[in-house]
């Protein structure tokens, strides 16, 4: 276990990509343990070989189809037209776009990509500080992985052997909470900085078709959990039914989308995938030679200590997943802490979906803090900006999002009041 550990943190060091060092730091890990290192090539490929993981290709390249198609700068005139007219209105309609956002791409660093190049600059030349613009990018993009479709989400789903139809459900509620706290933020910043009425003028002849165009995208994740639900066809079938509808959408709805769009949609979508993939096989490796060493065996003896106080463990599964969230992306933290910490929590009778919801929520934040916070530094490059100035931009919205980390783990019903609403608890 140490021998994987110092392995890995040093390949981090040295500039070695996160899937490579995985992978060698757990090779190291099973040649220490005196274990085959075929066994390696084994665990990578049972790693990747669950068939809910099929869903993560489709949902990526659903996200980047609608988002070629034209889309995004639909749905940043339709949150102008709801919020635009009050004070904020722009910073407001950022937070706004990526709840809806959210339905199409799964991803945070999609999010941003596709919403920053938009915001960062647009507000700027508003009035806004161009730090506080990445800053409000940045921290309602971490609603992305949240509502539903979410790639994260499947991956967790793979690892704790869970429903991924009642995870998406859990974290409607959250993702909506989480955009609140952004508008707090907003609000309270605004009470200082005056913030300007927006400036991007949507004709009235537009409202309608951008009412139709935003109902259509918002019936992607409806349509995905409906037709779950309803046994029409499994989550991952979801996938490859959201990307015939985004194609159907881009070419014949919103005709903004032609063949090289599409072309280039799926090849981008095949890098992301090949990029996710490889990150789950190498981190299959660190998590096999974690139960050979006997270190997932002592951590679930050691949940001993939590009996009859379900709640400070929640607290210190929180503050555990911060810390190693500074050093490690949240992809990571499902695929290697996860299987460590889920039987203890289920140990302690903490229901599997609000566990879920806490750790995921608690790993996100990893994506807006430095030295590795891939959200971060996708703002950075966008608006030209340091990371440390960006980071202190954002911290507020860090502490608001941390409040409704807390929230959701101490309140359980926020997570699963849809789930049982349902009937599927």
């Amino acid at each position: 276990m140490i021998q994987l550990v110092l392995a890995f943190l040093i390949l981090l060091v040295v500039g070695v990509p996160i899937a490579f060092a995985l992978g060698v730091a757990g090779l190291i890990g099973i040649y220490v343990e005196g274990f085959a290192l075929d066994n390696a090539v084994r665990r990578m490929f049972g790693g990747i070989d669950k068939f809910i993981l099929l869903a993560a290709p489709f949902y990526i390249l659903a996200g980047e189809i609608m988002n070629r198609g034209g889309i995004t700068d639909r749905l940043i005139k339709l949150t102008i037209v709801l919020v635009g007219r009050i004070k904020g209105g722009t910073a407001y309609a950022n937070v706004m776009s990526s709840i809806v956002f959210a339905g199409i791409s799964g991803t945070a660093i999609a999010d941003t990509a596709a919403l920053g190049k938009v915001f960062i600059h647009g507000m700027e030349k508003e009035g806004y500080r161009k730090e506080f613009a990445a800053a409000v990018t940045v921290a309602s993009a971490l609603i992305g992985p949240i509502i539903p479709p979410s790639v994260i989400m499947l991956i967790y789903a793979a690892v704790a052997n869970i429903s991924v139809i009642q995870l998406f459900i859990a974290g409607v509620l959250p993702g909506i909470i989480l955009a609140f706290a952004c508008a707090l933020v907003i609000a309270w910043k605004g009470r200082s900085e005056n913030f300007p009425i927006s400036q991007i003028k949507v004709a009235r002849r537009e409202v309608p078709g951008l009412a139709r165009d935003g109902i259509l995208v918002v019936s992607i994740p409806l349509f995905i959990v409906i037709g779950t639900l309803s046994g029409a066809f499994t989550a991952s079938e979801a996938g490859g039914v959201a990307v015939i509808y985004a194609i159907f959408l881009g070419l014949f709805v919103f005709r903004n989308l032609d063949v090289r769009g599409l072309v280039d949609a799926f090849i981008n979508s095949a890098r992301m995938t090949a990029s996710l993939f490889l990150i789950i096989a190498c981190a299959s490796i660190a998590s096999y030679v974690l139960v050979i060493s006997g270190t997932s065996g002592k951590l679930i003896a050691m949940g001993s200590m939590f009996q009859g106080s379900p709640e400070t463990f929640m607290l210190s599964v929180i503050v555990f997943v911060i810390l190693i969230g500074f050093f490690i992306e949240s992809g990571v933290l499902v695929l290697v802490f996860a299987p460590l910490l889920i039987p203890i929590a289920n140990s302690l009778g903490i229901n599997p979906y609000h566990f879920a919801m806490v750790f995921l929520l608690a790993g996100n934040l990893s994506l807006i803090t430095p030295p590795v916070g891939v959200v971060l530094f996708v703002a950075c490059r966008i608006g030209n900006i340091k990371v440390g100035t960006l980071f202190r931009e954002v911290l507020p919205f860090f502490l608001a999002e941390l409040a409704v980390v807390f929230l959701i783990a101490y309140f359980p019903g926020i997570s699963l009041w849809l789930i049982r609403l349902v009937g599927l608890q």
